[in-house]
């Protein structure tokens, strides 16, 4: 799976479950801070890639990366984000707890973190510590 769908599944998978508004996320992989943003309202998704200027959205549980021009299946269940990428072809699941995501790329066979950015606060993360850790 490319990093890309890695930070947009992080960042939906996060605006799901908490509610909240993702304003940018922090790649622990490649540290470095992301230009993505999402919101979701019940089951629906906006999202934007400002690296790639592109739009994601989607209905669970299919979102749409534009850029791509891709499908990316999506289940929730508990705070447990699963699904697949039809991009790679390769099944995640994603874990949102104390405003941080851990998402498993199955194809990778790794782990990924990423904290998320508060939009309400500039340059600020919703646990206060990217970067940090």
């Amino acid at each position: 799976m490319q990093s890309h769908t890695r930070a947009l599944i992080a960042a939906s998978a996060f605006a799901f479950v908490t509610g909240k508004k993702v304003a940018g996320l922090y790649d622990h992989a490649e540290a470095r801070d992301r230009l993505i943003a999402a919101e979701s309202r019940r089951d629906q998704l906006q999202g934007f890639d400002g690296e790639r200027q592109v739009k994601f959205s989607g209905r669970l549980p299919e979102l749409y990366d534009e850029g791509d021009r891709v499908s990316i299946a999506m289940a929730i269940t508990d705070g447990t984000v699963e699904g697949y990428d039809r991009g790679s072809a390769t099944s995640y699941t994603a874990r949102v707890a104390d405003d941080f995501v851990q998402l498993y790329d199955h194809g990778a066979k790794a782990w990924f973190d990423y904290d998320v950015q508060n939009p309400d606060a500039a340059m600020s993360y919703y646990r206060g510590g990217a970067g940090a850790a």
